[in-house]
């Protein structure tokens, strides 16, 4: 039987997730480890999903929430076990990201033509700050535009909503998918994902539907979600209809610091 580059590409990954590890939850889809020295997956999941509605009310001092974030990463890092031959310093990441087909487009039925902006200009990182909830100005994302003039979150010339897919492989680590019209938050119905290889946190936000939960695993191209307008500004008229996807990359110290995924966008595989 003939096996495709992308076929063993996705089985590459799938190998690479057994081999550092997932926590054992409830759902069907998660994979299973043997050290129980590390803290739960679905516990570390529970606090993330904590520690960003505090962030998002308020109720938590920036300083105190970046200490918690890195406990919580930390301990992810040690759940996957991102030990010596499967960490990747950045060339080697970028050379896998780049030749091997990892990445899958986020939106099926589309490609890069429907990233917003020119050749990804619409990324802004600088002042980025993921622990206070008033820090303003920065864009660290790019946001994929769908095909919806009446603003239904339903494609036009399908007639059906448009699905989010999940870039890479990786475990989600929270969700939203209480949003209402009333509330004044940014992002509507987000998803966090874990991915053990980037080190990283995919995050996918105004979703108008959410189909994963913490502790799920997910692979390249899975459904995850639906196009929406949630979430403070994208629910207003001046905004069209689009996904909004950032990535932020793990530090050594387990801080975040954003990274434009424009050129991974561009090379993802599309379906």
């Amino acid at each position: 039987m003939k096996v495709t580059l992308w076929q063993m590409t996705r089985w590459v990954g799938f190998l690479a997730a057994l081999w550092l590890g997932l926590a054992n939850t409830a759902s069907s889809q998660t994979v299973f480890l043997s050290d129980s020295t590390a803290p739960r997956v679905d516990s570390l999941c529970l606090q993330f999903q904590q520690l960003y509605i505090q962030i998002r009310e308020e109720t938590i001092e920036p300083d105190s929430a970046r200490l918690t974030f890195q406990q919580i990463m930390n301990g992810l890092r040690s759940r996957f076990r991102m030990t010596e031959p499967l960490r990747l310093d950045s060339v080697a990441k970028a050379e896998f990201v780049s030749q091997f087909g990892y990445f899958n487009f986020p939106l099926r039925g589309y490609g890069p033509n429907a990233i917003g902006g020119v050749r990804g200009n619409g990324y802004r990182g600088v002042g980025f700050d993921l622990f206070d909830y008033q820090v303003r100005g920065s864009h660290p994302a790019q946001d994929i535009f769908i095909r919806d003039r009446n603003q239904d979150s339903v494609d036009d010339n399908t007639g059906q909503p448009t699905d989010v897919l999940a870039m890479s492989n990786g475990v989600v680590i929270g969700i939203e998918t209480a949003w209402n019209p009333g509330q004044e938050y940014r992002g509507g119905n987000w998803i966090w994902i874990y991915d053990p290889v980037l080190d990283g946190l995919f995050y996918y936000a105004h979703n108008n539907a959410v189909f994963v939960k913490p502790g799920d695993w997910v692979l390249p191209g899975q459904k995850i979600a639906e196009v929406g307008r949630t979430g403070f500004n994208a629910y207003k008229t001046r905004s069209p209809t689009h996904l909004h996807l950032m990535y932020l990359q793990l530090r050594p110290d387990g801080l975040p610091e954003p990274r434009n995924t424009y050129r991974w966008l561009i090379g993802a595989r599309m379906n």
